[in-house]
């Protein structure tokens, strides 16, 4: 008994102590484990960021950032830090300020003053911050920053800001408003930009369409040509008639390569011709053309008796390039360079002088009509028409208006400062200037009537061939026919009442039903001929009413579709 009891106490003793020592060195075991891992994430951290001064300046967004603005913070200039917000500010407004002296400048404004002001205000934030004693001590000084200076730099600051947005925020609704306006501006300079070049090509176009032969056209053409292969025996020569050269009749120069056209102008002046068997037509085509003219008037005879006359240029033997200065220009190389080595990139930018490039201004279809004295030597008179025209009323009137001496009898085409001399020849020449007047009033070609016995006398065939051969390297006027005629018979032109020959039906849409009804002669001069699918609709039924339809064909090549 004795012996337990002693174990018993003696035992309850040691565990108790052992209780103690055992919480004792938990505590101890824990602490050392929170110093050892402080110690180890310090060490870290001076490891990973050993000293402040090798920091980069633009701290990172991430990882141990905040750390690093902490430690700069200690040990950053706070002074400095403003004087970087100070002058980032002046910066900021100098950059606003120019800006608005440069919109006012762009706009154009009349705001010189303003301007001035803006340009003032810049200058001085600009040379706020280079004056001497702020770049020495606050921009350059390697110490601690001058608070009293930093001070007096920030007041100066802060009085430029405030005039800078004051002046900003009163001009800045007006410079809006002319902003838009400006915006406005430019937007319709490049629409009109736009426009202008669509009317360039446009015209270009039309140019094209007006210069190439329609399909139908060439169509009638090769069916008359195949009609005479076909039956040589119906077409053979015939004497020439005493009605060709008898100088009481009433006689008509058309020189052309259309067939429909020509048939369309003999048969509207046959319809409204009061004595139909008293006129003559002495009709003139290129070799080409010739069969096929001769076919159409074979098969269909004109109506009322009228005689018409067919031969090509080639029949004239006079007609040679030794006589005629157009013939020999148009053996000039350098001519044919201009002709047909242009270049074609160039085609859209001068619309209006594709015109004078097409061979046809230079074709002795085109200039046979200074040569009608000499074609038709017996005759007194001729009146001369372009295949574009449609007559509309007897036309024997011509004949007995009294020219007085004059050789052409034509209508004017003037009004205003328009369709004068001075558009059509090169007054900057010392011969033009020396001889003619600008303001002279120009006339049309396309029904002419012609005294040919007055043009003898006047020797106007020669002055024709001394202007033309002066013009060879195109310094007088641009080729064409009208400005050689308007040297040629200037002075000696009548003008005639204006009813006789109303013109532009073929490029102005505005001409008035009343001016062309009352109209003996109607012109489609101009590109939309026609027998073009371009012609103008409210002018087109009155040159088809004269096509032959009946003629098969004109119905085969669908003329008048």
């Amino acid at each position: 008994m004795a012996v337990a009891f002693r174990g018993s106490r003696g035992g309850g003793l040691g565990g108790s102590n052992g209780g103690l020592r055992s919480f004792f060195s938990y505590r101890i075991f824990v602490s050392a484990m929170f110093t050892l891992l402080f110690i180890a994430t310090l060490s870290v951290i001076l490891t990973s960021h050993p000293s402040a001064s090798h920091l980069n300046p633009s701290l990172p967004t991430t990882g141990n950032a905040y750390v690093q603005r902490t430690f700069l913070a200690i040990k950053s200039d706070p002074l400095k830090t403003r004087l970087g917000l100070i002058y980032k500010q002046a910066n900021d407004h100098m950059m606003l300020v120019n800006a608005y002296a440069a919109y006012a400048r762009k706009l154009k404004l009349d705001i010189s003053k303003q301007l001035r002001s803006f340009d003032d205000l810049a200058k001085n934030i600009t040379e706020l911050t280079t004056k001497p004693n702020y770049q020495s001590s606050l921009f350059e000084a390697e110490s601690a920053v001058d608070e009293d200076v930093l001070r007096q730099f920030e007041k100066e600051v802060k009085e430029k800001v405030k005039i800078a947005r004051s002046m900003i925020a009163e001009t800045k609704e007006s410079y809006d408003n002319q902003l838009k306006i400006q915006k406005l501006k430019d937007t319709i300079f490049a629409v009109n930009e736009l426009l202008i070049k669509a009317k360039k090509n446009g015209a270009f176009a039309s140019l094209i369409a007006a210069k190439s032969v329609p399909k139908s056209l060439h169509c009638l053409a090769m069916r008359l040509m195949d009609e005479m292969v076909a039956h040589p025996e119906k077409y053979g020569e015939e004497a020439r008639a005493a009605e060709f050269e008898d100088p009481s009749l009433y006689h008509y120069a058309i020189f052309s390569d259309n067939v429909i056209a020509v048939s369309v102008v003999v048969r509207s002046v046959v319809k409204n011709a009061k004595e139909p068997w008293k006129h003559v037509f002495h009709v003139v085509t290129d070799r080409m053309n010739l069969a096929a003219m001769k076919v159409w008037f074979k098969m269909r005879p004109v109506e009322g008796g009228a005689h018409v006359e067919v031969k090509a240029v080639e029949d004239f033997g006079f007609l040679n390039s030794s006589y005629v200065p157009v013939l020999r220009q148009l053996e000039s190389a350098k001519l044919q360079k201009f002709y047909f080595e242009s270049g074609g990139e160039n085609a859209t930018k001068d619309g209006s002088g594709m015109k004078f490039r097409n061979p046809k201004s230079l074709s002795m279809l085109n200039h046979l009509r200074f040569y009608l004295p000499e074609m038709y030597p017996k005759l007194h008179k001729i009146l001369f028409l372009d295949d574009d025209v449609v007559v509309q009323k007897d036309l024997t009137g011509l004949w007995r208006i009294d020219l007085d001496g004059k050789v052409n009898g034509a209508v004017e085409t003037c009004f205003g400062s328009f369709h004068r001399f001075g558009q059509y020849l090169n007054f900057s020449h010392p011969l033009i200037k020396a001889r003619f007047n600008p303001k002279a009033c120009a006339w049309a070609y396309g029904m002419n009537i012609f005294d040919l016995d007055a043009w003898r006398r006047e020797k106007c065939t020669e002055q024709y061939h001394y202007w033309q051969n002066l013009n060879e390297e195109r310094m007088l006027w641009n080729l064409d026919t009208l400005p050689p005629g308007l040297i040629t018979f200037y002075s000696l032109t009548k003008s005639l009442d204006k009813s006789w020959h109303v013109l532009g039906l073929g490029y102005n849409p505005s001409i008035s039903m009343d001016e062309i009804n009352t109209a003996a002669v109607i012109h489609y001069n101009g590109n939309m001929k026609p027998w073009l699918d371009i012609a103008m609709n409210q002018y087109k039924n009155l040159w088809t009413k004269y096509v032959d339809n009946d003629m098969e064909f004109v119905q085969m090549c669908n003329f008048g579709l």
